[in-house]
């Protein structure tokens, strides 16, 4: 088996992203609503064996699938994957990704890893 990707692997890349989970769909055990287009980069797979999970904060419009820019990464402490934060190339501090991304994130310990922190 391959080695599992890692956020670090990503960070000030473009990747294509594919969503299952377009924005303002429901997360489909728990119910909320995704604020966010939120989806996966083929072919990289995480920890959990299955393709590592991407954030995408440029858009207000759900998407099928779109090529974003790496510019951080959430890294699990509790959990055996990375979810990545991929934007057209915005950039934001960690205090607003915590907010961003809480509806989801508050659930797990963990740390977020911006580009300009390596």
């Amino acid at each position: 088996m391959k080695e599992a990707a890692k956020g670090e692997d990503f960070l000030g890349k473009t990747f294509r992203v594919e969503f299952d989970r377009p924005l303002g769909s429901s997360h489909p055990n728990y119910g909320w609503k995704y604020p966010f287009n939120y989806g996966f980069v083929p072919g990289h797979f995480a920890g959990d064996g299955e393709e590592i999970d991407a954030y995408y904060l440029s858009s207000d419009k759900p998407l099928k699938q779109i090529e974003g820019v790496c510019v951080g990464y959430v890294h699990r402490l509790d959990d055996n994957e990375d979810k990545l934060i991929l934007t057209d190339g915005e950039r934001y501090s960690v205090e607003e990704l915590e907010e961003k991304l809480s509806f989801q994130e508050k659930w797990y310990k963990h740390k977020i890893i911006l580009e300009d922190e390596q």
